[in-house]
């Protein structure tokens, strides 16, 4: 596994090494040594897995609350996403920035997001499907989000707001100015 910093040094793109012949190829996804090792120590304690139908489906901005805040590791099994996360740190010099970081399966690209941020992806192929490992279970009394399209958070989106496609929470979430953010 090759280690890289995103604009944002805490949130990072993992490039596994494949390993491949006539048959196809084999890659490690998981090693725990080797993440340590670069400083990413969360314990992961559940895998998610998130198919979404159509190209232009955007899940998020999603994060959990301490003490139930997570982090993640993201990758595409299928498909393609741009892949986002907003710092919600309220002591860190990039409270408020955010990293995109285009992943698919063709390259296996994972993008390791600390607690402290929101995450959300847009699907840039149909029939895309995500899987992540969290460092801690759902939720559902700390889950929260943050406005997608707020415009204070600059994000380029590869879909317009009339194309996108959403869940309602996600339509209804607030903006960064009226978001109380729960990390220090």
């Amino acid at each position: 596994m090759k280690l890289a910093e995103t604009e944002i040094p805490d949130v990072k793109l993992i490039s596994p090494v494949r390993f491949g012949d006539e048959r196809g190829w084999f890659e490690e996804t998981y090693r725990q040594d080797i993440l340590a090792a670069a400083g990413i120590r969360d314990v992961f304690v559940q895998d998610n897995v998130s198919f979404s139908i159509s190209r232009g489906t955007i899940r998020g901005l999603h994060f959990q609350a301490p003490p139930s805040a997570q982090a993640k590791l993201v990758r595409v099994l299928v498909g393609s996403a741009l892949d986002v996360a907003v710092d919600l740190r309220l002591s860190s010099p990039t409270y408020g920035r955010h990293v995109t970081v285009e992943i698919d399966a063709k390259s296996g690209r994972m993008v390791y997001i600390p607690s402290g941020f929101a995450h959300g992806f847009c699907t840039l192929e149909p029939n895309t499907l995500l899987t992540y490992k969290v460092s801690a279970p759902y939720d559902g009394k700390r889950d929260r989000g943050l406005a997608w399209n707020d415009p204070a958070l600059g994000i380029e989106w590869p879909v317009s707001a009339s194309d996108a496609i959403l869940s309602a929470k996600d339509r209804n979430a607030p903006e960064l100015a009226k978001l109380e953010s729960p990390f220090e």
